[in-house]
C-alpha cells in the first residue's frame, strides 16, 4: 500500500487558475472558492468533494479505500 497524497492541484473549470492545497484528513471539502475569480467550486455529480473533482489528486479516503467503497466523508 503507498502512501497517502495529502497536497492536490485545484483547477478552476472557469478561470483555470490552478492552486495546490493540503487536503484535510478528516473531513470532505465540499466547496472551494477561486482565488481568481471566485467561483465557488462544489464537487461534480457522483463525486465526493472537490478534490475528487477538480484536482490532480483524489481525496485521502478514496486513495485508501478507491472510489466505490463507500467510506468516503461519511459516506
Amino acid at each position: 500500500m503507498s502512501a497517502v497524497i495529502l497536497e492536490s492541484a485545484l483547477t478552476c473549470p472557469v478561470c483555470s487558475h490552478t492552486k495546490a492545497e493540503i487536503m484535510p484528513t478528516d473531513a470532505c471539502q465540499w466547496f472551494y472558492e477561486c482565488e481568481q475569480c471566485h467561483t465557488v467550486l462544489k464537487p461534480k455529480p457522483g463525486d465526493c468533494c472537490v478534490y475528487c473533482s477538480y484536482g490532480t489528486v483524489p481525496c485521502p479516503p478514496i486513495q485508501e479505500h478507491g472510489k466505490n467503497s463507500g467510506d468516503c466523508c461519511g459516506g
